[in-house]
């Protein structure tokens, strides 16, 4: 059976599991649930899945697009046990995932080819799940984020990411995501309206952070074991990747470095390089002409 509205967003949830227990996932769906070209967008440390909406609404014609929010996130259940908000669970979910939005094809005979899209922290759990042997990663896109982390950056982000504070208005904490996502570059107001409206959430008339402030504890307990400020090096997982791959970087981006994205070139996969001119951690894709190099990177027959 055909969806008629495929290009509107459509709420959906799988079970996974943890050593803590099971936790619901949420993700967003567009597109035909038919369609075996499966595009997988995850999200950065404290957004949601929803970031992807103006570049799903674009290529949902082309694919099937999957959008989770991951653990801790958005519409996603908040782990019991803080310490697994780290990428090795958030890979074992994806697969989970996967699996879950592949059934369909499996039912009907068709073998789906699988793409993913990560910005940030999404980036890092796609690199984790396409250093894996017998992955079904067809092509990956890394979004500003690669095998060896900005440890000042990582010191950055970890001075705001859990804190408690709320909004008196949904206008106040436009403000706030305005302020710590500048780096982001320029938007319109629309589009910053987009970008807060999914990462907050009322409650008893205050707007809160719609994730949950326990992310924050194993992200700062591995920013409190670098107090120096060393990079975090991830080359080996890199080195193990195989598929084709696209490496975005913000010009401005203080989370990857210049010399690593060129490096990215010349190593593992040997990825196609490519620099959003003046953005920070992170390019959005809300732009079209950052949606046309994912666009034009993933129809490439490669």
């Amino acid at each position: 059976m055909r969806v008629s509205n495929t290009n509107r967003p459509r709420q959906k949830s799988v079970q996974v599991l943890c050593p803590a227990g099971l936790h619901r996932m949420a993700y967003v769906e567009w597109g035909d649930p038919l369609n075996p070209q499966l595009l997988i967008c995850v999200h950065g440390l404290t957004r949601t899945g929803r970031d992807f909406d103006t570049l799903a609404s674009q290529l949902c014609q082309e694919y099937r697009l999957i959008c989770p929010d991951v653990m801790g996130r958005g519409q996603s259940d908040w782990l019991r046990d803080a310490n697994y908000y780290e990428v090795p669970q958030y890979v074992a979910d994806m697969v989970t995932l996967i699996a879950a939005v592949s059934a369909p094809y499996e039912e009907a005979g068709v073998t789906p080819t699988i793409d993913w899209l990560g910005t940030s922290m999404g980036g890092l759990i796609g690199m984790g799940l396409a250093a894996t042997p017998n992955n079904p990663i067809r092509k990956l896109v890394l979004n500003d984020v690669g095998p060896v982390i900005n440890g000042q950056a990582l010191q950055r982000i970890a001075e705001y990411v859990g804190q408690l504070i709320s909004f008196a208005s949904l206008a106040e904490a436009q403000a706030y995501i305005r302020a710590i996502s500048a780096p982001f570059g320029p938007h319109t107001e629309a589009q910053w309206q987009i970008l807060t409206e999914h990462v907050v959430i009322e409650r008893d008339g205050r707007w809160l952070l719609h994730y949950d402030p326990a992310i924050a504890i194993p992200f700062r307990e591995t920013a409190a074991a670098n107090p120096s400020g060393h990079d975090l090096t991830l080359w080996p997982i890199y080195d193990a990747i195989s598929c084709p791959t696209l490496a975005i970087r913000g010009e401005l981006s203080d989370l990857l470095p210049l010399a690593v994205h060129a490096e990215m070139a010349q190593r593992g996969p040997r990825a196609t390089l490519a620099t959003i001119p003046g953005v920070g951690h992170a390019p959005t894709l809300m732009q079209a002409e950052q949606i046309d190099i994912v666009a034009a990177f993933l129809a490439d027959p490669q």
